[in-house]
C-alpha cells in the first residue's frame, strides 16, 4: 500500500529527509521505524559518497558558557549558501556547545597523537555522544546534517578556552 501524505509529512518532520526520500522509504519500509532506519543508512551512504569533495566553506562560530568557558570551531562545507542557511548555523552553535562541555584533545581519532584516548576516557569529539541526544555520536549528528544538505562537512579546527585554566 502506497504511503500516506500525513505519514510522509511525519516522516519529513521527524528525519529533515526531503519528500520523494521519506516516499520511497515508507514504500520499501512498509513501516515508519522501517522507513527512518532506511532513511538513516541512505543518509550514511550519501555522506560517504560526499566525504572525498572539497569543503573550502563554511564558517567560524562560538559558544560561551556563563562567561567562564568558551568554544571557538571552524565547521566548513562546499558552498556559501549552505553555509549561510540557518541549519548549518544551528549544527555549528551545537559542535561548539559539545566542544564547550567535553574538551576534546582531537576532532576524529586518526589526529589523536597520544598513545591512547581510552586510556584515560577520553574520545575524540566526533566519536563521542551527543550531549543533546547520547544515543548518537556527533559523527552521526554531522552524517544527518550532510544528507540534509546534500554537502560535505568537516570539522576543520577546534579550541575551547575556560578561565583561569591552562
Amino acid at each position: 500500500m502506497p504511503a500516506s501524505t500525513t505519514q510522509i509529512k511525519e516522516l519529513r518532520e521527524k528525519t529533515g529527509a526531503g519528500i520523494m526520500e521519506c516516499k520511497r522509504a515508507l514504500d520499501e519500509g512498509g513501516s515508519m521505524d522501517e522507513a527512518e532506519k532506511l532513511l538513516k543508512k541512505w543518509g550514511l551512504a550519501l555522506a560517504e559518497k560526499k566525504a572525498g569533495r572539497e569543503a573550502s566553506q563554511g564558517i567560524v562560530d562560538s559558544y560561551v558558557h556563563a562567561g567562564r568557558i568558551g568554544a571557538l570551531i571552524e565547521l566548513n562545507c562546499e558552498t556559501d549558501f549552505v553555509a549561510r542557511t540557518d541549519d548549518f548555523k544551528t549544527l555549528a552553535r551545537e559542535i561548539a556547545m559539545q566542544v564547550a562541555a567535553t574538551n576534546p584533545r582531537a576532532i576524529t581519532a586518526q589526529q589523536d597523537d597520544t598513545a591512547s584516548a581510552d586510556a584515560d576516557g577520553e574520545l575524540a569529539l566526533l566519536d563521542q555522544p551527543y550531549i543533546r541526544d547520547p544515543s548518537k555520536t556527533v559523527q552521526e549528528l554531522l552524517n544527518e546534517a550532510i544528507s540534509r544538505l546534500r554537502e560535505n562537512i568537516v570539522v576543520r579546527r577546534i579550541a575551547r578556552f575556560e578561565l583561569g585554566g591552562s
